[in-house]
C-alpha cells in the first residue's frame, strides 16, 4: 500500500467524549499510512481510553499536562505545535470547541492548539441538541471564519439514547480528510471511475437463485484505491460478502439486468470502467412467484443467456467513436493467457485483468490475487501473488498511465 502522508506529522488531539475510544482506530490507520503521530489528550478522554494504548499504537509519548515536562531541552507544547504538519481533533466536544472559538487555553491539547500555525481540522461529536445550540454554531462559524476545517459529525444512534446528527466521523472518513488536506490534488481527480463488483443472482423463485462465486473484495479494494486518489466513484454491487467502502457512491444490483441498466444508464460522463463483478452467464427463463415445491426426484431449469455487460460497453462506445477507458475481469481455471486475449478482442476492452481462480492465493474470498494485465496493444504484465489493495493499486497505475499514452514504456 502507498504512503501517502510519509514524512508528516500530525497532531492528535483526543477529547473528553464516548467516541474517544474511536481515535486508536485513527492513529492506526494514519501511522499505516507513513504518518508520524503525537497524540494529546484531555483530562476527560483519559476516561474512556487509556495514554498507553494511544502510545503503544503511534509508538510516542501521550501529552496529558502542560506541567509534566519530559524534556528539558524544549518546551513541549510548543516544540509538538511547532512541528505539526496538521493539528486534528477528534472528538471535538462542544467544550473544546468553544475553548478554540473563543482563545481560551487551559490544559495541553488546548494550550497547543493556539500555539500551531498548522491547518487545524476538527471532527465534532456531541448530543444533537448540543450541535444545533446556537452557541456551537456561533463557535463552529467562527472557527470556520478563520480558516479551520471540519468533518461533520454523521446521523445515527447517539451514546445519549437520541438518534439524530452528532456521532462522530468514522476514523477513515477523518482519514481521507487528512489525506486529501495534507497531499493535495490527487491524479484522479474530477474522474469518474465506475467500478461493478460482487455476484448477480438470478432468482428461481423467492427462496433460490443462481449466482457466480464471488465475495466482492477485488471491486471494494479497486474502489478504495481509486477513491483515495481522487476519483468520484460509483460502485455497482452484486451479492458481496463485506461491506462497501465509505466515500463512494454505492448502486445495489442484484441481477445481471439490473446492473446491466445500473451501468448503462451512466456510461455517459464516466471516464473509467473497470467491470470486476461475477456476472451470470444465463438465468432462468421463468420465475415462479412462490417457493417451487418437491414434487418428484427430478427438475429441470430451463436458462437464458444474460446481456454480456462488458460486450454491450464496448460495443456503445466504439458506436459513438469514444468514451471511457474500460477493464474487464476474466476469471479462468485453465489456459487463462489464451482466453483473456479472446476475452480482451471479443469484448473491444482496453484492459483484461485475468487470473486463475485456482491457484493457491488467487482465489474467491481471499485477501491476496495473481493477476496479468493484457492490453489491446500487446501490453502483458503478470504480477505475483500481492494483497487485492495492491493489485487495485498497480492496475490503477497502469490505466493513468495507459491514458497518458504511456503503457507498457
Amino acid at each position: 500500500m502507498s504512503k501517502p502522508l510519509a514524512g508528516k506529522t500530525i497532531l492528535v488531539g483526543v477529547t473528553g467524549g464516548i467516541a474517544a475510544y474511536k481515535a486508536a482506530t485513527l492513529c492506526s490507520r494514519l501511522v499505516g499510512l507513513g504518518a508520524e503521530v503525537r497524540v494529546m489528550m484531555t483530562e476527560g478522554a483519559t476516561k474512556f481510553i487509556t495514554p498507553l494504548t494511544l502510545q503503544t499504537l503511534t509508538r510516542h509519548p501521550v501529552a496529558t499536562d502542560v506541567f509534566d515536562e519530559r524534556d528539558a531541552a524544549v518546551v513541549q507544547h510548543i516544540d509538538w505545535a511547532d512541528s505539526a504538519d496538521l493539528a486534528v481533533v477528534a472528538p471535538a466536544t462542544a467544550n473544546m470547541l468553544g475553548k478554540l472559538a473563543n482563545g481560551i487555553a487551559d490544559d495541553m491539547l488546548s494550550t497547543t492548539l493556539l500555539a500551531t500555525t498548522a491547518p487545524l481540522l476538527l471532527a465534532p461529536a456531541m448530543n444533537v441538541h448540543m450541535w444545533e445550540h446556537p452557541a456551537v454554531i456561533d463557535n463552529v462559524n467562527k472557527l470556520a471564519a478563520r480558516g479551520a476545517y471540519f468533518v461533520e459529525p454523521g446521523t445515527g444512534q447517539l451514546a445519549c439514547g437520541y438518534v439524530g446528527k452528532g456521532r462522530l466521523a468514522e476514523p477513515d472518513e477523518i482519514v481521507d480528510a487528512i489525506v486529501k488536506k495534507l497531499t493535495g490534488p490527487q491524479p484522479l481527480d474530477g474522474q469518474r471511475v465506475l467500478i461493478t463488483t460482487g455476484g448477480t443472482i438470478e432468482r428461481i423463485d423467492p427462496v433460490r437463485y443462481i449466482t457466480n462465486d464471488s465475495s466482492g473484495k477485488m471491486g471494494f479494494a479497486i474502489a478504495e484505491a481509486a477513491r483515495d486518489r481522487g476519483a468520484e466513484v460509483t460502485l455497482v454491487c452484486g451479492r458481496t460478502e463485506a461491506s462497501p467502502p465509505h466515500g463512494v457512491d454505492v448502486v445495489r444490483a442484484d441481477s445481471a439486468l439490473r446492473m446491466r441498466d445500473e451501468v448503462m444508464a451512466r456510461m455517459d460522463g464516466t471516464d473509467v470502467v473497470i467491470k470486476a463483478a461475477a456476472v451470470a452467464d444465463y438465468r432462468p427463463l421463468s420465475r415462479a412467484d412462490h417457493k417451487i415445491k418437491k414434487t418428484s426426484d427430478s427438475f429441470s431449469l430451463e436458462l437464458v443467456r444474460n446481456p454480456d455487460i462488458l460486450q454491450e460497453i464496448g460495443e456503445w462506445r466504439e458506436a459513438r467513436g469514444g468514451g471511457p477507458y474500460v477493464v474487464g475481469f476474466a476469471a479462468e481455471t485453465a489456459d487463462v493467457e489464451k482466453h483473456a486475449l479472446d476475452k480482451l478482442a471479443r469484448k473491444k476492452c482496453d484492459l483484461i485483468v485475468a487470473n486463475n481462480v485456482a491457484a493457491e492465493g488467487a482465489g474467491f474470498g481471499k485477501e491476496t490475487n495473481i493477476v496479468s494485465f493484457y492490453g489491446r496493444d500487446g501490453y502483458a504484465e503478470h504480477l505475483p501473488q500481492m494483497t487485492k489493495r495492491a493489485v487495485a493499486e498497480r492496475l490503477l497505475d497502469v490505466v493513468q498511465d495507459a491514458r497518458k499514452g504511456t503503457a507498457g514504456r
